[in-house]
């Protein structure tokens, strides 16, 4: 769908710009905002590289196991039916984890295993509680593909929401564009996304309910 969206804005933006004989400007926002792509990324490299090195290091160090066994009681009341000892567990917690200290492309890779470790246990779950009722193992499969258990809403809404104590990504962006005090978001980032941490927990709980 997205590539759909972006390819319509620039068809739309090529076709005014050809309508309003300004062609010559499209081709130049084109070839600036490439240089611009290409700077950016090149500049984030460092930055990526440090904050996903000191996440190694922290793990290495023992800092993530007790930061996901500080989080525990959040998740048990968050997934409260995923079973004790699961493997849900491990990578629920390390995308947690790795949310809340902004590291967004480390939380990536494990919310991806979350997700699948998400479906396993649902199919296993309908598999046991309806075969009887919805009849072969096929159909089962096939209700299972269309349908999303309400721990994998629950875990989409809290990545959306989720609390971040260092906003990593646009600290790096404040600073690659000149900001003279790339930081300063932290404070703000923190009180924000506390309170839309608070408001999903709620809209969750709510909804699981009905």
């Amino acid at each position: 769908m997205m590539n759909y969206i972006w390819g319509g804005m620039l068809i739309i933006g090529i076709i005014f710009g050809v309508a309003t004989g300004n062609m010559q400007a499209v081709t130049d926002a084109v070839l600036q905002s490439s240089k611009e792509a290409i700077t950016l990324g090149i500049s984030m490299l460092g930055i990526v590289a440090f904050w996903t090195g000191l996440m190694e290091v922290a793990e290495e160090s023992g800092v993530i196991a007790g930061l996901t066994k500080l989080i525990s009681p959040l998740m048990r009341f968050l997934f409260p039916k995923i079973p004790k000892g699961h493997r849900a567990w491990d990578s629920l917690s390390a995308n947690f984890v790795a949310n809340i200290l902004g590291l967004g492309w480390a939380a990536t890779p494990a919310g991806l295993r979350a997700m699948s470790d998400l479906e396993e246990l649902e199919r296993a779950r309908v598999n046991s509680e309806f075969v009887e009722t919805m009849g072969s193992l096929g159909d089962v499969q096939n209700f299972r593909a269309r349908t999303a258990s309400n721990e994998m809403c629950t875990f989409l809404v809290m990545n959306i929401s989720s609390l971040q104590l260092i906003p990593v990504n646009i600290i790096a962006y404040r600073s690659q564009y000149g900001s003279a005090n790339p930081a300063a978001v932290i404070a703000p980032a923190i009180v924000a996304t506390f309170f839309s941490t608070v408001v999903a927990v709620v809209y969750c709980k709510m909804m699981g309910r009905r």
